[in-house]
């Protein structure tokens, strides 16, 4: 295990970006004995800690560009629960080592900062058909959104023929 000097503080050399996707979403189901929650948004489901919401609740989630990862092939045998197919729809170099590259979803634009040596390695480009992880752990900032809701018909209503 790596252990630091109790008197060096380490500090990187760039600060990286705060990069973050908002997905509005909606409760599909929980899962009890796992403790998990299934989100349903515009382009496929999320898998995140178990939420205190009634199943069709409105949920704004807030995702990380940190904590998304870039696969070129699907991803079988990994720990990562959420991935998700797409393409790579633009590259931004930031400050070193710092690179955003956005994914296109179909309805979502997707930010994953990862370095530009991942760019490099990975030899990523716009137009890269690609998969996003995320992982369901690191999907913890939701909060409940105030989406309108259909108005419920009456259970006892009658039609106006019936009426008359």
């Amino acid at each position: 295990m790596f252990e630091a000097p109790k008197n060096r503080v380490f500090t990187p050399s760039a600060v990286p970006p705060r990069l973050k996707t908002m997905v509005l979403a909606r409760v599909l189901r929980h899962d009890a004995g796992l403790g998990m929650t299934t989100l349903f948004f515009a382009d496929g489901e999320l898998r995140v800690p178990r939420v205190d919401l009634l199943v069709d609740s409105a949920v704004r989630v807030r995702i990380d560009a940190r904590d998304v990862s870039v696969a070129l092939s699907r991803p079988m045998d990994v720990s990562i629960i959420n991935r998700l197919p797409g393409e790579i729809a633009e590259l931004e170099f930031l400050a070193p080592p710092y690179a955003r590259a956005t994914f296109d979803l179909g309805a979502t634009r997707l930010h994953a900062l990862i370095t530009r040596e991942s760019v490099e390695r990975l030899a990523l480009v716009p137009g890269l058909k690609a998969w996003a992880m995320i992982k369901a752990v690191a999907i913890s900032d939701l909060s409940q959104d105030r989406a309108p809701r259909p108005r419920a018909w009456p259970s006892d209503r009658t039609t106006n023929r019936e009426s008359q």
